[in-house]
Protein backbone atom coordinates (compact mmCIF):
# COMPACT_ATOMS: atom_id res chain seq x y z
CA UNK A 1 0.00 0.00 0.00
CA UNK A 2 1.75 3.36 -0.80
CA UNK A 3 2.24 5.68 1.89
CA UNK A 4 0.45 8.94 2.46
CA UNK A 5 1.80 11.99 0.78
CA UNK A 6 3.89 14.99 2.85
CA UNK A 7 1.52 17.42 4.19
CA UNK A 8 3.03 19.99 1.57
CA UNK A 9 1.87 17.78 -1.16
CA UNK A 10 -1.67 17.68 0.45
CA UNK A 11 -1.71 21.40 0.28
CA UNK A 12 -2.00 21.19 -3.30
CA UNK A 13 -4.91 19.33 -3.72
CA UNK A 14 -5.24 15.83 -5.73
CA UNK A 15 -2.74 16.21 -8.06
CA UNK A 16 0.55 17.92 -8.04
CA UNK A 17 1.87 19.15 -11.78
CA UNK A 18 4.74 20.13 -12.72
CA UNK A 19 4.98 22.36 -16.01
CA UNK A 20 9.01 22.75 -17.49
CA UNK A 21 9.65 25.28 -20.14
CA UNK A 22 13.23 26.07 -21.22
CA UNK A 23 14.11 29.59 -21.14
CA UNK A 24 14.44 30.93 -24.92
CA UNK A 25 15.74 26.88 -26.21
CA UNK A 26 16.88 27.38 -29.20
CA UNK A 27 19.25 30.50 -28.28
CA UNK A 28 20.31 29.03 -25.53
CA UNK A 29 21.31 26.20 -27.36
CA UNK A 30 23.61 28.66 -29.87
CA UNK A 31 25.20 30.43 -26.64
CA UNK A 32 26.28 27.04 -24.91
CA UNK A 33 28.01 25.84 -28.05
CA UNK A 34 29.22 29.38 -29.09
CA UNK A 35 30.23 31.22 -25.82
CA UNK A 36 31.15 34.53 -28.38
CA UNK A 37 27.00 34.70 -28.26
CA UNK A 38 26.93 35.11 -24.73
CA UNK A 39 24.96 38.05 -22.93
CA UNK A 40 24.39 39.29 -26.78
CA UNK A 41 21.18 40.06 -28.98
CA UNK A 42 21.02 36.48 -30.57
CA UNK A 43 17.80 36.03 -32.76
CA UNK A 44 17.38 32.44 -34.13
CA UNK A 45 15.44 32.05 -37.53
CA UNK A 46 17.58 33.28 -40.48
CA UNK A 47 20.31 35.40 -42.04
CA UNK A 48 19.84 38.92 -41.46
CA UNK A 49 19.16 39.52 -45.43
CA UNK A 50 16.52 36.25 -45.36
CA UNK A 51 14.34 37.68 -47.45
CA UNK A 52 11.13 34.89 -45.50
CA UNK A 53 12.79 34.50 -42.58
CA UNK A 54 11.01 34.34 -39.35
CA UNK A 55 12.36 34.40 -35.70
CA UNK A 56 11.77 30.97 -34.23
CA UNK A 57 13.03 32.38 -30.62
CA UNK A 58 15.64 35.17 -29.26
CA UNK A 59 17.88 35.66 -26.04
CA UNK A 60 16.37 37.79 -23.36
CA UNK A 61 18.80 40.40 -24.17
CA UNK A 62 17.38 40.69 -28.42
CA UNK A 63 13.92 41.02 -26.33
CA UNK A 64 15.36 43.82 -24.62
CA UNK A 65 14.78 45.53 -28.24
CA UNK A 66 11.08 44.30 -28.82
CA UNK A 67 12.18 41.14 -31.06
CA UNK A 68 9.75 38.63 -30.29
CA UNK A 69 9.22 35.30 -31.55
CA UNK A 70 7.60 34.93 -34.80
CA UNK A 71 8.40 38.36 -36.14
CA UNK A 72 9.51 38.70 -39.50
CA UNK A 73 13.51 38.94 -39.73
CA UNK A 74 13.51 42.14 -41.55
CA UNK A 75 11.47 43.24 -38.48
CA UNK A 76 14.23 42.07 -36.56
CA UNK A 77 16.92 43.67 -38.18
CA UNK A 78 15.39 47.02 -38.00
CA UNK A 79 14.51 46.52 -34.01
CA UNK A 80 18.36 45.17 -33.62
CA UNK A 81 20.24 46.30 -36.10
CA UNK A 82 23.74 45.20 -34.15
CA UNK A 83 21.84 41.72 -33.22
CA UNK A 84 23.52 38.16 -34.20
CA UNK A 85 20.98 36.50 -36.87
CA UNK A 86 21.58 32.78 -36.78
CA UNK A 87 19.90 29.61 -38.86
CA UNK A 88 18.25 27.45 -36.57
CA UNK A 89 19.95 23.83 -36.69
CA UNK A 90 17.02 21.64 -35.82
CA UNK A 91 19.13 18.39 -35.21
CA UNK A 92 20.76 19.73 -32.45
CA UNK A 93 18.28 21.40 -30.73
CA UNK A 94 16.55 17.57 -30.99
CA UNK A 95 19.42 16.12 -29.07
CA UNK A 96 19.20 18.61 -26.18
CA UNK A 97 15.35 18.19 -26.13
CA UNK A 98 16.06 14.23 -26.09
CA UNK A 99 18.67 14.74 -23.15
CA UNK A 100 15.98 17.04 -21.04
CA UNK A 101 13.81 13.89 -21.97
CA UNK A 102 15.63 11.54 -20.01
CA UNK A 103 15.90 13.61 -16.78
CA UNK A 104 12.31 14.46 -16.68
CA UNK A 105 11.65 10.40 -16.98
CA UNK A 106 14.35 9.87 -13.96
CA UNK A 107 11.80 12.34 -12.22
CA UNK A 108 7.95 11.10 -12.98
CA UNK A 109 6.70 8.04 -15.37
CA UNK A 110 3.76 10.33 -16.39
CA UNK A 111 5.22 13.14 -18.80
CA UNK A 112 3.63 15.01 -21.35
CA UNK A 113 5.80 17.15 -23.90
CA UNK A 114 4.29 20.12 -25.72
CA UNK A 115 7.23 20.96 -27.69
CA UNK A 116 10.85 20.08 -28.15
CA UNK A 117 11.12 22.85 -24.94
CA UNK A 118 8.46 22.28 -23.02
CA UNK A 119 6.53 19.47 -20.96
CA UNK A 120 4.21 18.74 -18.14
CA UNK A 121 5.01 16.07 -15.21
CA UNK A 122 2.48 14.66 -12.65
CA UNK A 123 4.47 14.07 -9.80
CA UNK A 124 1.44 12.48 -7.58
CA UNK A 125 2.80 10.01 -5.40
CA UNK A 126 6.33 10.96 -6.46
CA UNK A 127 7.04 13.84 -4.25
CA UNK A 128 8.79 12.32 -1.13
CA UNK A 129 11.85 12.52 -1.55
CA UNK A 130 11.46 16.53 -1.60
CA UNK A 131 10.88 18.42 1.59
CA UNK A 132 8.66 21.04 0.08
CA UNK A 133 7.40 21.86 -3.48
CA UNK A 134 10.41 24.59 -4.02
CA UNK A 135 12.67 21.58 -2.99
CA UNK A 136 11.44 19.70 -5.63
CA UNK A 137 11.58 22.35 -8.43
CA UNK A 138 15.15 23.23 -7.68
CA UNK A 139 16.33 19.45 -8.11
CA UNK A 140 14.71 19.31 -11.08
CA UNK A 141 16.22 22.56 -12.70
CA UNK A 142 19.61 21.20 -11.24
CA UNK A 143 19.52 18.14 -12.84
CA UNK A 144 18.50 19.86 -16.42
CA UNK A 145 21.60 22.32 -15.69
CA UNK A 146 24.13 19.39 -15.20
CA UNK A 147 22.79 17.15 -17.87
CA UNK A 148 22.93 20.11 -20.33
CA UNK A 149 24.01 23.34 -19.54
CA UNK A 150 20.76 25.10 -19.75
CA UNK A 151 18.36 26.97 -17.00
CA UNK A 152 14.66 26.35 -17.14
CA UNK A 153 11.69 27.66 -15.64
CA UNK A 154 9.39 25.33 -13.62
CA UNK A 155 6.22 26.20 -11.93
CA UNK A 156 4.15 23.69 -9.75
CA UNK A 157 0.63 24.14 -9.24
CA UNK A 158 -2.65 21.29 -8.30
CA UNK A 159 -3.53 21.60 -12.09
CA UNK A 160 -1.65 22.24 -15.74
CA UNK A 161 -3.26 25.67 -16.38
CA UNK A 162 -1.96 27.55 -13.48
CA UNK A 163 1.42 25.22 -13.62
CA UNK A 164 1.18 26.68 -17.07
CA UNK A 165 1.11 30.24 -15.72
CA UNK A 166 3.40 30.02 -12.61
CA UNK A 167 6.41 29.07 -15.02
CA UNK A 168 5.23 31.68 -17.31
CA UNK A 169 5.75 34.15 -14.35
CA UNK A 170 8.93 33.15 -13.01
CA UNK A 171 11.13 33.12 -16.32
CA UNK A 172 13.59 33.54 -17.21
CA UNK A 173 15.38 30.99 -14.56
CA UNK A 174 12.56 30.82 -12.52
CA UNK A 175 10.63 28.68 -10.08
CA UNK A 176 7.20 29.58 -8.65
CA UNK A 177 4.89 27.22 -6.64
CA UNK A 178 0.79 27.73 -6.40
CA UNK A 179 -0.67 25.38 -3.74
CA UNK A 180 -4.54 25.29 -3.52
CA UNK A 181 -4.43 27.95 -0.99
CA UNK A 182 -2.79 30.55 -3.49
CA UNK A 183 -4.84 29.94 -6.20
CA UNK A 184 -6.90 33.33 -5.75
CA UNK A 185 -3.77 35.71 -5.02
CA UNK A 186 -1.57 34.34 -7.57
CA UNK A 187 -4.84 34.11 -10.16
CA UNK A 188 -6.97 37.01 -9.29
CA UNK A 189 -4.47 39.75 -11.05
CA UNK A 190 -4.31 38.55 -13.79
CA UNK A 191 -5.09 39.65 -17.15
CA UNK A 192 -8.05 37.80 -18.99
CA UNK A 193 -5.79 36.90 -22.35
CA UNK A 194 -4.24 34.97 -19.69
CA UNK A 195 -6.77 32.68 -19.69
CA UNK A 196 -6.23 29.50 -22.07
CA UNK A 197 -9.03 29.83 -24.77
CA UNK A 198 -8.99 33.92 -24.54
CA UNK A 199 -8.00 35.29 -28.11
CA UNK A 200 -7.59 39.30 -29.06
CA UNK A 201 -11.73 38.71 -30.30
CA UNK A 202 -12.66 37.10 -26.81
CA UNK A 203 -10.47 39.22 -24.70
CA UNK A 204 -11.95 42.50 -26.50
CA UNK A 205 -15.86 41.04 -25.85
CA UNK A 206 -14.56 40.46 -22.18
CA UNK A 207 -13.36 44.23 -21.47
CA UNK A 208 -16.14 45.93 -23.18
CA UNK A 209 -18.51 44.22 -21.03
CA UNK A 210 -15.88 45.54 -18.07
CA UNK A 211 -13.92 42.53 -17.16
CA UNK A 212 -10.57 43.29 -18.05
CA UNK A 213 -8.91 41.12 -14.98
CA UNK A 214 -9.47 37.21 -13.48
CA UNK A 215 -11.23 38.95 -10.64
CA UNK A 216 -13.53 40.82 -12.67
CA UNK A 217 -14.62 37.67 -14.22
CA UNK A 218 -15.07 36.01 -11.02
CA UNK A 219 -17.44 38.79 -10.06
CA UNK A 220 -19.99 37.81 -12.05
CA UNK A 221 -22.29 34.92 -12.40
CA UNK A 222 -21.22 32.25 -15.06
CA UNK A 223 -24.50 32.37 -16.76
CA UNK A 224 -23.61 35.78 -18.13
CA UNK A 225 -19.87 34.58 -19.42
CA UNK A 226 -22.05 31.98 -21.22
CA UNK A 227 -24.36 34.23 -22.47
CA UNK A 228 -21.56 36.69 -23.50
CA UNK A 229 -19.16 33.78 -25.15
CA UNK A 230 -21.68 31.01 -25.62
CA UNK A 231 -22.41 28.05 -23.43
CA UNK A 232 -18.65 25.82 -23.76
CA UNK A 233 -16.19 28.66 -23.71
CA UNK A 234 -18.59 30.85 -21.63
CA UNK A 235 -18.16 27.62 -19.19
CA UNK A 236 -14.62 27.07 -19.98
CA UNK A 237 -13.30 30.17 -19.24
CA UNK A 238 -15.11 30.35 -16.02
CA UNK A 239 -13.96 27.06 -15.02
CA UNK A 240 -9.98 28.29 -15.24
CA UNK A 241 -10.43 31.91 -13.93
CA UNK A 242 -11.99 29.95 -11.03
CA UNK A 243 -8.94 27.83 -11.35
CA UNK A 244 -10.23 24.95 -11.94
CA UNK A 245 -8.64 22.44 -14.75
CA UNK A 246 -9.50 18.61 -14.16
CA UNK A 247 -7.60 17.69 -17.16
CA UNK A 248 -4.90 14.72 -16.72
CA UNK A 249 -0.93 15.12 -17.42
CA UNK A 250 -1.28 12.69 -20.87
CA UNK A 251 2.18 10.88 -22.39
CA UNK A 252 2.42 11.41 -25.70
CA UNK A 253 0.69 9.36 -28.25
CA UNK A 254 1.66 7.61 -31.45
CA UNK A 255 1.88 10.24 -34.40
CA UNK A 256 -1.29 10.47 -36.59
CA UNK A 257 1.14 11.60 -39.47
CA UNK A 258 4.10 12.31 -40.59
CA UNK A 259 4.98 15.01 -42.50
CA UNK A 260 7.51 17.79 -44.15
CA UNK A 261 6.70 21.29 -45.80
CA UNK A 262 9.41 23.45 -46.84
CA UNK A 263 9.16 27.33 -47.76
CA UNK A 264 10.81 29.01 -50.62
CA UNK A 265 13.14 32.17 -50.36
CA UNK A 266 11.51 32.88 -53.88
CA UNK A 267 7.81 31.83 -55.30
CA UNK A 268 8.18 28.56 -57.35
CA UNK A 269 5.87 28.31 -60.40
CA UNK A 270 4.78 24.71 -61.66
CA UNK A 271 7.78 23.01 -63.52
CA UNK A 272 10.87 20.63 -62.77
CA UNK A 273 11.61 22.90 -60.12
CA UNK A 274 8.76 22.34 -57.93
CA UNK A 275 8.55 19.10 -58.74
CA UNK A 276 11.83 18.04 -57.59
CA UNK A 277 11.41 19.53 -54.28
CA UNK A 278 8.90 17.03 -54.11
CA UNK A 279 10.50 14.25 -55.15
CA UNK A 280 12.39 15.43 -52.28
CA UNK A 281 9.49 16.19 -49.52
CA UNK A 282 8.37 12.46 -50.48
CA UNK A 283 11.91 10.79 -49.85
CA UNK A 284 11.86 12.21 -46.70
CA UNK A 285 8.71 11.21 -45.59
CA UNK A 286 9.56 7.81 -46.69
CA UNK A 287 12.69 7.82 -44.67
CA UNK A 288 10.93 9.12 -41.82
CA UNK A 289 7.91 6.44 -42.13
CA UNK A 290 10.56 3.60 -42.32
CA UNK A 291 12.39 4.39 -39.59
CA UNK A 292 8.85 4.80 -37.23
CA UNK A 293 8.58 1.39 -38.53
CA UNK A 294 4.97 2.41 -40.07
CA UNK A 295 2.71 2.02 -43.24
CA UNK A 296 0.36 4.58 -43.97
CA UNK A 297 -2.48 4.65 -46.05
CA UNK A 298 -3.30 8.32 -47.07
CA UNK A 299 -0.98 11.15 -49.12
CA UNK A 300 -1.95 14.56 -48.58
CA UNK A 301 -0.15 17.73 -50.74
CA UNK A 302 -0.21 21.00 -48.86
CA UNK A 303 0.04 24.15 -50.55
CA UNK A 304 0.32 28.11 -50.21
CA UNK A 305 0.17 30.98 -52.20
CA UNK A 306 2.00 34.06 -52.09
CA UNK A 307 -1.38 35.76 -50.52
CA UNK A 308 -1.05 33.05 -47.64
CA UNK A 309 -3.98 30.67 -49.09
CA UNK A 310 -3.62 27.56 -48.29
CA UNK A 311 -5.09 24.71 -49.75
CA UNK A 312 -5.18 20.29 -49.12
CA UNK A 313 -5.83 17.74 -51.01
CA UNK A 314 -5.71 14.05 -50.28
CA UNK A 315 -5.95 10.46 -51.50
CA UNK A 316 -6.28 7.20 -49.83
CA UNK A 317 -4.98 3.81 -50.95
CA UNK A 318 -6.64 0.71 -50.47
CA UNK A 319 -3.12 -1.06 -49.44
CA UNK A 320 -0.69 0.46 -46.96
CA UNK A 321 2.47 1.43 -48.37
CA UNK A 322 5.66 2.92 -46.82
CA UNK A 323 7.92 3.45 -50.29
CA UNK A 324 8.73 6.76 -51.30
CA UNK A 325 7.83 5.66 -54.97
CA UNK A 326 4.44 5.59 -54.03
CA UNK A 327 4.15 8.50 -51.80
CA UNK A 328 5.50 10.47 -54.95
CA UNK A 329 3.58 8.74 -57.55
CA UNK A 330 0.31 9.61 -55.52
CA UNK A 331 1.84 13.08 -54.82
CA UNK A 332 2.67 14.05 -57.86
CA UNK A 333 -1.47 13.28 -58.85
CA UNK A 334 -2.20 15.33 -56.33
CA UNK A 335 -0.21 18.29 -57.64
CA UNK A 336 -1.57 17.98 -60.89
CA UNK A 337 -5.18 18.04 -59.12
CA UNK A 338 -4.39 21.78 -58.38
CA UNK A 339 -3.88 23.05 -61.58
CA UNK A 340 -1.33 25.83 -60.28
CA UNK A 341 -2.10 28.99 -62.17
CA UNK A 342 0.49 30.94 -59.77
CA UNK A 343 3.74 30.33 -58.07
CA UNK A 344 3.87 28.93 -54.93
CA UNK A 345 5.13 29.81 -51.19
CA UNK A 346 5.41 26.59 -49.54
CA UNK A 347 5.01 23.13 -50.15
CA UNK A 348 4.62 20.43 -48.04
CA UNK A 349 3.81 16.34 -48.32
CA UNK A 350 2.16 14.15 -45.37
CA UNK A 351 1.19 10.60 -44.84
CA UNK A 352 -1.13 9.30 -42.36
CA UNK A 353 -3.42 6.49 -41.01
CA UNK A 354 -0.76 5.18 -40.01
CA UNK A 355 -0.54 1.66 -38.98
CA UNK A 356 2.90 -0.81 -37.41
CA UNK A 357 4.49 -2.69 -40.42
CA UNK A 358 3.63 -6.14 -39.56
CA UNK A 359 4.59 -7.13 -43.26
CA UNK A 360 6.95 -9.87 -42.71
CA UNK A 361 7.27 -11.36 -46.32
CA UNK A 362 10.47 -12.57 -47.41
CA UNK A 363 10.30 -11.77 -50.82
CA UNK A 364 9.71 -7.46 -50.71
CA UNK A 365 8.37 -6.01 -53.27
CA UNK A 366 10.53 -4.28 -55.36
CA UNK A 367 9.76 -0.56 -54.38
CA UNK A 368 10.53 -1.53 -50.64
CA UNK A 369 13.29 -3.72 -51.39
CA UNK A 370 15.26 -0.26 -52.97
CA UNK A 371 13.79 1.76 -50.40
CA UNK A 372 15.60 -0.24 -47.93
CA UNK A 373 18.82 -0.23 -49.15
CA UNK A 374 18.82 3.59 -50.40
CA UNK A 375 17.98 3.34 -46.12
CA UNK A 376 20.69 1.66 -45.58
CA UNK A 377 23.59 3.48 -47.46
CA UNK A 378 22.43 6.72 -46.46
CA UNK A 379 22.59 5.46 -42.53
CA UNK A 380 25.88 4.39 -43.03
CA UNK A 381 27.29 7.78 -44.36
CA UNK A 382 24.87 9.61 -41.56
CA UNK A 383 23.16 11.58 -44.49
CA UNK A 384 21.39 11.19 -47.23
CA UNK A 385 23.92 10.93 -49.91
CA UNK A 386 22.27 8.64 -52.43
CA UNK A 387 18.70 10.30 -54.07
CA UNK A 388 16.70 9.49 -56.92
CA UNK A 389 17.66 11.55 -59.90
CA UNK A 390 14.12 13.15 -59.97
CA UNK A 391 15.29 15.31 -56.23
CA UNK A 392 18.53 16.68 -58.13
CA UNK A 393 16.29 18.24 -61.21
CA UNK A 394 15.94 21.64 -60.21
CA UNK A 395 20.16 21.45 -59.50
CA UNK A 396 20.94 21.24 -63.36
CA UNK A 397 18.91 23.72 -64.81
Amino acid sequence: MASARPAWAVAFGERTIVHVDMDAFFAQVEALDNPEYRGKPLIVGGDRDSPRGVVSTCSYEARAFGVRSAMPIRRAVELCPHGIFVRPRMARYQEVSRQIRAVLDEFSPVVEPLSIDEAFLDMTGAEHPYRDPLHMGRTLKERIFAATGLTASVGIAPNKFVAKLASDSGKPNGLVAVAAADLDRFLLPLPVEAVWGVGPRTAAHLRRAGMRTIADVRRRPAAELCRLLGEKLGRHVYELCCGRDNRPVEPESEAKSIGRETTFPVDIPEGPELRAHLARLSAEVGVRLRRAQMTARTVTVKIRYPDFATHTKSRTLPAPFKDDERIYREASRLLDAFQLKRPLRLLGVYVSHLEPDLQLTLFPVREDKVAQVMDAINRRYGARVLRRARELEHREM
